[in-house]
């Protein structure tokens, strides 16, 4: 038989579970502007009909229903798109750090324009042209001194600004394994709160909210993966359980967290930038980066695995600021973005200056002088573009720029012409000719680092290459961060506060509480009736 207050009873459930879900629709308007959060929804459960079924059953046709109770409050959220959102954001994250770097070293090389390196020396070839016309001219021969000031200022502007580029991607480099570290850390928290909630039944989902988004973050700096593990208990069917974070390197999986524990990421032979006292060493060593390590896991970054070392800012980063790898003579050597370019300045300016000093060594000056070197700081390629200068002898004396071919005959201007020619000689000749004197240049004797082309056709090649890797990394930024967006906007389709939405819910939630209130008005105006107003007939 039913109870006398069946129909409070629903009702009560019934007011209760629209005032629960009324609570979690103002929760959602609340956190509508939150970052990563995700909107909640009540899954409304039938409580157990009366009667229970059984072998001996009550003679009631059919089972009459109790009323409904809140199941759960759960996230309303995708993971797949989740995983789609983390791989583009990786994506980006690279393509930006490289677009960056590329565009900064683009500001500092400047070409074409008239302040760069190539205008520069056009300018020092004409003025060794204009000498040729009048080589005893002082004026002449005093703008051939300051072009030739201007080209190894030059060299010393572009390789003191590139090196310092180069160290502030290292220091970003450290800043980046800092915020790899810290998110890491704050995981394993997270975890480790969220393994002591849910065996009781609970589902914490702001904090499923604060982990995701996390993961987000550390998504767009390393390339990394989730996997999943139950917390046991009385943990609900749809709680998510811990989170393990790692990396891939190569077929190898390296942990940055396990369950409530993390491992911080360093290079052993770096530098610490943070002073902690855990002596991590976030920025690497000026010599390149070599390893990269995860707790006890060494992950080397070289030629030989640099395809399958973790996509993200941090691979953008180390690519740029320079890494070691071997050369053929199984050397090692630093190669990256900034090494390469600063390593052709260096070959450009040692090759220039020698191949320049080679030609005006066989001239003669005013005095009569022969065998004077117009550069000087070239004792070696490393660091000729920072260490090239004009010497001493030209700096003191105008005489001794070796216009002619004949010695005592300073009207002669041939060998001004020859220099003006250098920029166009071909690198890759055994012996070159000089204009009005049987001299040759022996350029295979030089030992020049640079063995094709010319000096001016070497320089348009980098230019020109720097110009495609920036539009490359340009395009490809764009390209990713149009997909991370479009996965993005579905992502938030799915997941995200719609305020409209939410209303209709508030006002749906409002009159169904309203209709369970009015349904316990009804009841208690029946058992009135049945109290107060039956067994009085006669009275």
């Amino acid at each position: 038989m039913l109870s006398t207050f069946h129909g409070l009873e629903a009702a009560k459930r019934g007011m209760m579970t629209q005032q629960a879900a009324l609570y979690v629709t103002g929760h959602n308007v609340a956190n509508a502007n939150t970052p990563g959060y995700t909107r909640q929804r009540v899954n409304f459960v039938t409580t157990e009909p009366f009667p229970a079924p059984a072998l001996n059953r009550p003679q009631i046709p059919g089972q009459m229903g109790t009323g409904v109770t809140a199941g759960s409050i759960e996230r309303v959220r995708e993971y797949f798109l989740d995983i789609q959102y983390r791989g583009e954001n990786n994506k980006l994250g690279y393509w930006e750090a490289r677009a960056d770097a590329v565009a900064k070293m683009e500001d500092i090389m400047n070409e074409p324009s008239d302040s760069g390196l190539a205008k520069t020396m056009d300018q020092f070839w004409q003025a060794l042209e204009d000498l040729s016309v009048n080589p005893e001219n002082e004026g002449a021969r005093s703008v051939v001194r300051q072009r030739g000031l201007a080209v190894v200022e030059t060299f010393h502007y572009l390789a003191n600004s590139l090196s310092q580029i180069q160290a502030d991607i290292g220091t970003q480099i450290g800043v980046t394994v800092t915020q790899i570290n810290s998110l890491a850390k704050q995981i394993s928290e997270l975890n480790q709160q969220i393994a002591s909630v849910e065996p009781n039944g609970y589902l914490p989902n702001d904090l499923y909210d604060e982990r995701d988004r996390l993961i987000d973050e550390l998504s767009k700096l390393i390339n990394v993966q989730v996997e999943k593990h139950q917390t046991g208990g009385n943990a609900p069917a749809t709680a998510e359980g811990t989170y393990d974070i790692y990396f891939l390197n190569g077929n190898e999986k390296v942990y940055l967290v396990q369950g409530g524990n993390f491992q911080s990421i360093s290079f052993p032979d770096g530098q610490d930038v943070d002073g902690d006292k855990d002596h991590i060493q976030e920025m690497p060593p000026a010599a390149g980066v070599t390893i990269l390590q995860a707790g006890g896991t060494t992950v080397s970054f070289t030629s030989n695995n640099q395809a399958t070392f973790p996509m993200g800012k941090l691979r953008g980063l180390i690519e740029a600021y320079g890494y070691v790898v071997q050369d053929s003579n199984n050397q090692p050597i630093v190669t990256g973005i900034y090494p390469d370019m600063l390593n052709n300045l260096d070959k450009l300016a040692y090759t220039f200056g020698k191949l320049f000093n080679a030609v005006h060594e066989k001239g003669y000056g005013l005095n009569g002088e022969t065998g004077v070197s117009f550069f000087d700081g070239l004792d070696q390629v490393k660091g000729a573009a920072k260490t090239i200068d004009l010497s001493d002898d030209i700096i003191n004396d105008l005489a001794n720029i070796a216009a002619s071919t004949e010695k005592d005959k300073p009207g002669n201007g041939n060998n001004a012409i020859n220099l003006a020619n250098v920029g166009s000689m071909p690198l890759s000749a055994d012996t070159v000719s000089l204009i009005g004197t049987t001299n040759t240049i022996q350029i295979s004797t030089l030992n020049l680092p640079l063995t094709s082309g010319t000096i001016q056709t070497n320089y348009q090649g980098w230019i020109g290459k720097l110009g495609v890797d920036g539009e490359q990394a340009n395009r490809m930024k764009n390209n990713s961060d149009v997909l991370r967006q479009s996965v993005e906007e579905r992502r938030q389709s799915v997941s995200s506060v719609s305020l409209d939405e939410e209303m209709m819910n508030m006002i749906k939630f409002q009159h169904a509480y309203n209709a369970a209130a009015r349904q316990i008005t009804v009841v208690d105006e029946m058992l009135d009736k049945i109290i107060n107003g039956m067994g009085i007939v006669g009275r």
